[in-house]
């Protein structure tokens, strides 16, 4: 439940705010009757499912990152204290990077990076030229 917390906080903030609004709308004297519980189901059921969905699709990506990293296979992780130059960082298990609690860390650089913030490194392989 905790991952679903730090992974979804904000979506849920949005959500809620989204439903404040169809709640206060549904209920105005101009809208026809059941408007209310149409308008506040339909809303519930469209946010709950994108958030689901969200979910399902970035713990899938984080833990393809993790068994990649264990598997000795690069990662890439957004770098956002740098936005110039080099932002993203190239991650190894081979150059002291650690895996703990979805956490990716080293003694050589000052910050961790999570795990939902990285993708799998997948080599570019080009058609030899003509």
């Amino acid at each position: 439940m905790e991952l679903f917390i730090k992974l979804e906080a904000g979506y849920l903030a949005i959500a809620i705010f989204i439903l404040i609004i169809a709640l206060f709308v549904t209920t105005r004297s101009y809208m026809p009757k059941g408007a209310y519980k149409k308008g506040v189901a339909l809303v519930f059921g469209v946010m709950t499912t994108f958030i689901s969905l969200h979910y399902y699709v970035t713990t899938d990506r984080m833990f393809g990152v993790e068994d990649a990293y264990n598997n000795g296979e690069k990662v890439i992780c957004e770098s956002r204290a740098t936005r110039k130059v080099a932002q993203s960082v190239t991650i190894e298990k081979s150059n002291e990077w650690t895996l703990e609690n979805h956490m990716f860390s080293s003694p050589n650089y000052s910050r961790s990076f999570f795990t939902a913030r990285c993708i799998e490194h997948v080599p570019v392989v080009l058609p030899p030229s003509k």
